[in-house]
């Protein structure tokens, strides 16, 4: 919280200025025509976690496709209809128009006003600012191919360009990777980079050279079971250069208590007083079938003082079932774009599939769950009698089946991830909604219906090469 306000306190002073000049009466102070790089920056930043914590059923329904909440009287969301809202568009639009083009305008001023005191370039924290920029639109465009397959990426973000092509999602994720390389590289943690405008980690230049380990370590094995031989050079080379070590390494966006940069969950559930979201009973009873100490940490009792939720696509009543816990609702619950348990888990998987990256798969998934539960608020006591459980110890036979199940639990808020991560690795094994039509959990976006009418020729070649531009369309990295 403290880093927000000293970044406000900021913007506020450099619009405060005073002048003599007559002239000047006319510029409104509160709306400068010309901006900092670090309010593009933290701007960027909240775009992005905005867009995949946000509950609103206008953007971000992947809570209820995942199966942790359902709503009670309009289900439509909850049945995978996209289309009515245009939930596909305005996703497209919160990463390209909002998120991104906020952080290549910031990356376009970093070399105009970071500068030393006497106007010489501060070389320094230009290259910090443009690489931590970088690292953030990397993670930007990978919800975006992952969501939708084929993109405009090459020709993105050149607003003179109005029909930009598509490039192949394998090509432009392997690029991705190049540059994520060699931002990591261009980190100095000898200099500064944003300070408190960087409302994840304070200009922590360390922490952001782990996060972006860990982020390449997440892209590594997205694409495990289409190019095993690349999957395994990406892991190998983030992990040897340092990913998350624990949870004082989450990247996490802090939020206000008060409007209006608060928890957006908040905004569109408490604030708004929308009374719809209950737990969906597949997390539900999963949990209590194994005694999840984070049951009480995820969700209310219901009217019965037990825990109980509604099947995914059926209407119901709201005062009957559990609810999302105070905590994820308050105003300044931070959005988590990265965290250590998400890294084990992916360090387990490694480990499984032969790739040399330290310890057993049974050290990091017992790592995983324990860093999950502590994060959560639980104790080390509940994790370890958690993780002794049979139902939960690790098996190697079965290792895609327990490290998908306890990852979607440990994901629970993280609803976008749990979607990538559950088409991924097949588990938990989902039963489409009840009145989903057709009957079949969203493997993908279609793309904007603004793309169809108006980028009609690329829409169309793009649409083609993936196979169609249906919701069942498997994407690149999805094999199985």
């Amino acid at each position: 919280m403290k880093k927000i306000l000293i970044f406000l306190a900021v913007i506020f002073l450099m619009a405060a200025g005073c002048t003599k000049e007559l002239t000047s009466l006319n510029v409104d102070q509160k709306n400068p025509s010309n901006a900092p790089s670090y309010a593009f920056f933290t701007n960027g930043q909240r775009d992005l976690s905005n867009t995949i914590t946000d509950s609103d059923v206008d953007l971000n329904i992947f809570r209820l496709i995942a199966q942790y909440w359902q709503e009670t009287t309009y289900t439509d969301e909850s049945n995978y209809d996209l289309a009515t809202r245009e939930i596909n568009d305005a996703v497209w639009n919160a990463f390209y128009r909002d998120a991104l083009r906020d952080l290549q305008e910031a990356k376009n001023l970093i070399p105009k006003d970071v500068l030393n005191p006497d106007g010489s370039p501060n070389t320094g924290r230009q290259q910090n600012n443009l690489a931590i920029t970088e690292i953030m639109q990397v993670y930007a465009f990978y919800y975006l191919l992952t969501t939708y397959g084929n993109i405009p990426y090459s020709d993105a973000l050149n607003i003179e360009n109005t029909f930009p092509k598509y490039d192949d999602a394998a090509t432009a994720y392997n690029d991705l990777l190049s540059r994520l390389d060699a931002a990591i590289a261009n980190l100095d943690v000898s200099s500064e980079s944003f300070g408190s405008a960087d409302i994840v980690y304070g200009g922590d230049v360390a922490l952001w050279k782990k996060f972006g380990n860990s982020l390449k370590l997440k892209m590594g094995m997205t694409i495990a079971d289409a190019d095993a031989a690349k999957a395994k050079t990406v892991v190998e080379s983030a992990v040897s250069s340092g990913v998350f070590t624990s949870n004082d390494d989450n990247a996490k966006f802090s939020y206000l208590g008060s409007p209006p940069n608060t928890n957006p969950v908040w905004v569109d559930v408490v604030q708004s007083g929308r009374q719809d979201f209950v737990a969906a009973n597949t997390i539900i009873d999963e949990m209590k079938s194994r005694n999840d100490p984070r049951m009480s940490l995820y969700f209310t009792v219901d009217g019965n003082n037990g825990y109980s939720g509604l099947p995914p696509g059926e209407a119901g009543s709201y005062s009957a079932y559990s609810k999302p816990d105070e905590k994820t609702l308050a105003p300044d619950y931070p959005g988590t774009l990265l965290d250590y348990a998400e890294v084990e888990f992916l360090l387990a998987e490694a480990v499984q599939r032969g790739f040399s990256v330290g310890g057993t798969a049974v050290e990091h998934y017992k790592n995983a769950i324990t860093a999950s539960i502590l994060d959560w608020g639980g104790t080390e006591a509940q994790a370890t009698a958690y993780i002794a459980q049979p139902t939960v110890v690790y098996n190697p036979a079965t290792w895609k089946k327990g490290i998908g199940e306890q990852k979607w639990i440990a994901l629970y808020n993280r609803g976008l991830e749990s979607w990538i991560e559950w088409r991924r690795l097949d588990y938990p094994q989902l039963d489409p909604a009840a009145d989903a039509n057709p009957k079949i959990i969203p493997v993908r976006y279609p793309y904007p219906v603004n793309e169809q009418n108006v980028n009609t020729a690329n829409y169309n070649a793009a649409a083609d090469a993936i196979g169609g531009d249906g919701i069942d369309t498997k994407l690149w990295f999805d094999k199985f």
